[in-house]
């Protein structure tokens, strides 16, 4: 499960406790606080803390004292002038702190992302829980024959279940011999106490992949939403995509301005080279052009053509 009693207890009280602040304060945010947001089979996301809204990113690109009487659509116009324009360092006067469950094949994919500050769960002083990622049925997919690091078709009847049977099976016997390294069972007891136990930094090297470890990830909101461009794109990995989502989620009620242009601009919108963009002017003064005639590589052509429709 993605909490257990104690851990919502814990959260019940959290979120039971007020504290009167002058900072600025986001109530559909604030209605988020500590709630863990599930994510795959066992995992989640929970916003710990946060400070600015999109007041602050006004505040900060006019470089005034407060936030004074303009309206609320100008503020939009020039959030979107600034996402448009790519502009970075208004964006970074805002920071967001999330609590997050996921497997351990994924944070290491997630790490690459260098612009957080991050805090993770020590297997070298605790002991991993028994909690291992499964793919749902819908998610075991082929080897992409056309893309080295993508999904084909999905796997069907008895190969999909051979595999489910694998992980389950590796997971069980991994834990169980991490287990007998460590001398200890799932309370916490010795199991022999005729022998001393390896050390936990050493005997978590047998665990796989799959199992769950949590962080704290705290990053700026230029930061983030260069996470979220890549990681709740469409061709993300499907894994770490959920929780992109689930981070999305979260923006749209912590910054809701921000992220109507960020959805627009960089989500929804198509960045084109001067090959490509020149493609485009041909197109509309009524030629026909093709990838050949206007210099432009194949997978270029083919992502132009289906931003376009074509």
């Amino acid at each position: 499960m993605p909490v257990n009693e104690a851990q919502k207890r814990e959260i019940e009280q959290l979120r039971g406790q007020a504290t009167e602040t002058r900072r600025a304060v986001v109530p559909a945010l604030e209605e988020m606080l500590y709630k863990p947001l599930p994510v795959l089979d066992q995992g989640f996301v929970r916003v710990i803390d946060y400070m600015g809204d999109d007041g602050a990113v006004v505040q900060a690109a006019r470089v005034s004292y407060g936030r004074g009487t303009r309206q609320v659509s100008e503020d939009r116009g020039l959030l979107r002038y600034l996402m448009r324009h790519r502009h970075t360092t208004p964006f970074e006067m805002c920071e967001i702190k999330f609590h997050v469950k996921l497997p351990v094949f994924v944070a290491r994919q997630w790490i690459r992302h260098r612009t957080a500050s991050v805090n993770e769960y020590s297997a070298r002083y605790s002991i991993l829980n028994r909690e291992f990622y499964m793919p749902a049925p819908d998610q075991l997919s082929t080897q992409s024959q056309d893309n080295r690091q993508g999904r084909g078709g999905v796997l069907q009847g008895e190969e999909a279940a051979r595999v489910l049977d694998i992980l389950r099976e590796d997971a069980a016997r991994n834990y169980a011999d991490y287990q007998e390294m460590l001398n200890e069972d799932d309370e916490g007891n010795v199991i022999d106490p005729k022998r001393q136990g390896l050390a936990r930094e050493l005997a978590r090297m047998n665990l796989p992949l799959s199992i769950y470890t949590e962080w704290y990830w705290k990053c700026d909101l230029h930061n983030l939403l260069h996470f979220l461009s890549l990681r709740a794109d469409p061709h993300a990995q499907y894994e770490i995509r959920v929780y992109a989502d689930a981070m999305l989620e979260a923006l749209r009620a912590w910054v809701p301005l921000t992220a109507e242009a960020f959805e627009d601009y960089r989500m929804g919108g198509v960045h084109l080279s001067r090959a490509g963009l020149e493609a485009v002017k041909r197109m509309l003064a009524g030629e026909q052009v093709s990838a050949k005639d206007c210099g432009i590589a194949p997978r270029e052509w083919r992502e132009l053509m289906d931003s376009l429709g074509q």
